[in-house]
């Protein structure tokens, strides 16, 4: 890969790119290397009868009045002795799900059932705080757990306990089912991610001595196991990944059983599969603040096992890298750095990304399915505009994570949706769109100056690249927006919609509106100012490369006058350490030396060298004033104006997204002062 620029800041940007596009490629190629191995070795484990030992099942819900009933149905369903089966319902809801699951409860004990309803009082430490509480109460060998959204299927005990087999089994998790996968694009883009992590990740680390995470759900520990590894903890947002990870670094073996699967509802609505990342991405980062530590420093834990903990831990780092990366490249095809693998073959550069990227995912899918594979491989594109997409969301999580802000652990809002007619909008717990949002919002006008750009610059094969990301941006910003509801939450049951809810939604349309419009402003400013700026700096450029080949004096003269024009009379556009050759004042006094010698050598002999010497000045001239310009183009874009305008842009949207907030707020405490 060639690059030369003497200007340090796009020396800087251009290191910073490489070194992102390296780390990414890094995590990329780990993930080959897990298909690799989930391909090539077998489940071997080892399963006999154990009897029916007591088990606990633990069912953790917070306001889940559309799905609850569903989960209870599921377990009381179970085949297996009542005698041996304790139920918990871990209810810390705040609205008329508390009462739709107590009337429940006291049906199922009539009929035999030990089922109980645990109630704190509190919803300190979340889920991760009502499983330790439990716990207090937790006399059985074995525990399992579901999520309000999870139907176990009813001979799941029966086949899940048998691979407690060996002594040294901790926990049996089995695989996430999709009861609503072809709802919509969304859903199916989650499923085959899901897929991937399961059927890659999971396999691979659980058939050798890798380590394994616990997914929250649809899993069974041994008792002995979670008391020894330190019970459950609430430090972090991803409990179950914490806690697994304890009880391997302590000796415990984690199973994963591909062929045991439990259906599970996925997120209908954008910003519902958004929190869910996020609460994924930041738990992740936490945890791999919390743990790594003592993984790396523990001598038993092999060295191959320590890298994949520290690249499980840390895999959503790559998404601030893409961002990064993002930003970057349009800067550095408008400095017209060549990024190229292959200087003199672009195509291989996009090859190279196919084979990286779509390419090994179809052949990994191919492996993963067996009839139906090549449906699954129409949904590739839906997951990469999503995982794309997602970028932006995962990037503030990892930095939440790092900064060690703390958040409250946001459930993901479930509506019981199975078939593709069933409708989630007018039901509670929709929630509006966040700040994130709008940084989407940017990222995807961003995205549609870079194409420009990566046109003008005459780089068009990197278009594709930058239209996939900018297309992910804009769909998940766009489906945030079409998403958005108000209702409130915490309403205790269905009702129609009081006046304060009337004015909220017509103050959040005409929000939306007002958005749209700064928005639809911004990007006509942004095209005006790329048009006006920096369009002219581009077509001089270009105008010197002709310069620099052509001998024909006439066309020379025609070409810096044109430049001349392009060309502002006067200014420095570097703000930052401005120096002389980026002053348009000394330019145009070089073009006008330029036009001079032109006028002269068009007067004499072709062949004399005279001629030769004043073509061979102009060419030089011409090359020292295009590096200076394109050194000169990244600050056009960075120009005061400009981040003036953006940041005044900015705040208006904020502004207007904060009176958003204040109308739900003053719903909320309507809520708490009035009753529904």
């Amino acid at each position: 890969m060639e690059f030369v620029s003497p200007n340090p800041f796009t020396s800087f940007i251009f290191y910073v790119f490489i070194a992102c596009a390296i780390l990414i490629i890094a995590y990329t190629c780990n993930f080959y290397y897990l298909a690799f191995l989930s391909g090539r070795r077998k489940e071997n484990q080892d399963t006999i009868s154990i009897g029916e030992p007591t088990i606990t099942i633990q069912l953790p819900i917070y306001n889940e009045k559309y799905v609850a009933k569903r989960l209870i149905d599921s377990v009381c369903d179970l085949d297996y002795p009542k005698q041996k089966m304790r139920i918990m319902v871990l209810d810390d809801s705040d609205d008329n799900t508390t009462e739709q699951v107590g009337e429940l409860i006291q049906d199922y004990k009539s009929k035999g059932f030990d089922i109980s309803h645990i109630r704190r009082g509190t919803r300190a430490g979340y889920k991760a705080g009502a499983l330790k509480h439990a716990m207090r109460y937790t006399k059985s060998e074995f525990v399992a757990i579901f999520d309000a959204d999870f139907i176990p299927p009813k001979w799941y005990l029966k086949k899940a306990m048998p691979y407690f087999a060996k002594p040294n089994i901790g926990l049996v998790q089995c695989r996430w089912g999709h009861v609503n996968e072809n709802y919509s694009a969304l859903t199916q883009a989650q499923a085959l991610s899901l897929d991937f992590h399961f059927l890659v990740e999971q396999r691979a680390k659980s058939n050798s001595h890798l380590f394994m995470n616990f997914n929250g759900t649809a899993g069974i520990w041994r008792k002995e196991c979670i008391d020894d590894s330190g019970g459950w903890h609430t430090a972090t947002l991803v409990e179950d990944l914490d806690l697994s990870y304890r009880a391997q670094m302590k000796g415990w073996k984690c199973l994963f059983i591909p062929d045991i699967v439990v259906d599970a509802e996925l997120p209908v609505q954008m910003n519902g599969a958004k929190r869910q990342q996020f609460r994924w991405a930041k738990g992740s980062i936490q945890c791999a603040i919390k743990l790594l530590g003592g993984i790396i420093a523990k001598r038993k834990i092999a060295i191959d096992a320590k890298l994949q903990a520290f690249v499980q831990l840390t895999r959503h780092i790559v998404f601030p890298l893409m961002l990064i990366q993002f930003l970057a490249l349009p800067i550095l095809l408008a400095s017209n750095v060549n990024l190229y693998i292959v200087s003199f073959l672009p195509a291989v550069t996009l090859a190279t990304y196919f084979a990286m990227g779509p390419g090994a995912y179809i052949y990994i899918i191919h492996n993963m399915y067996d009839k139906n594979w090549k449906e699954k491989v129409k949904t590739m594109p839906y997951l990469l505009i999503y995982s794309m997409g997602m970028a932006v969301n995962n990037t503030v999580a990892v930095i939440d994570a790092m900064v060690g802000k703390k958040n409250e652990f946001l459930r993901t809002p479930k509506y019981g949706i199975i078939k593709n007619t069933d409708d989630w909008r007018t039901k509670a717990y929709n929630l509006p769109f966040s700040k994130t949002t709008l940084l989407e919002l940017f990222f995807g006008i961003y995205g549609i100056m870079a194409i420009f750009i990566a046109l003008y610059s005459n780089n068009p094969i990197w278009i594709p690249i930058i239209a996939l990301q900018t297309i992910g941006f804009l769909y998940i910003a766009g489906l945030s927006f079409s998403h958005t509801r108000f209702k409130r939450g915490n309403s205790k049951i269905d009702y129609t919609k009081t006046k304060e809810e009337k004015m909220a939604d017509i103050t959040h349309k005409l929000a939306v509106a007002g958005i749209l419009a700064i928005i639809c402003f911004g990007v006509y400013m942004a095209f005006s100012g790329y048009q006006n700026d920096v369009y002219p700096m581009d077509l001089s450029i270009g105008l010197f490369d002709r310069i620099m080949a052509s001998s024909e004096p006439k066309t020379i003269i025609a070409d810096i006058n044109a430049i001349k024009g392009y060309l502002p009379a006067a200014g420095n556009p570097v703000w930052i350490f401005p120096t002389d050759t980026t002053n348009f004042t000394r330019i145009q006094a070089d073009l006008d030396v330029m036009l001079a010698s032109a006028e002269k050598i068009s007067a004499v002999p072709r062949d004399s060298s005279a001629f030769h010497t004043g073509m061979m000045d102009i060419s030089l001239r011409s090359e020292i004033i295009q590096k200076q310009m394109m050194d000169m183009v990244p600050y056009m874009y960075a120009s005061v104006s400009n981040i003036l305008f953006a940041a005044i842009w900015i705040a208006v949207i904020i502004g207007v997204f904060a009176i958003l907030k204040r109308k739900k707020q003053s719903l909320e405490a309507f809520d708490k002062s009035d009753g529904v």
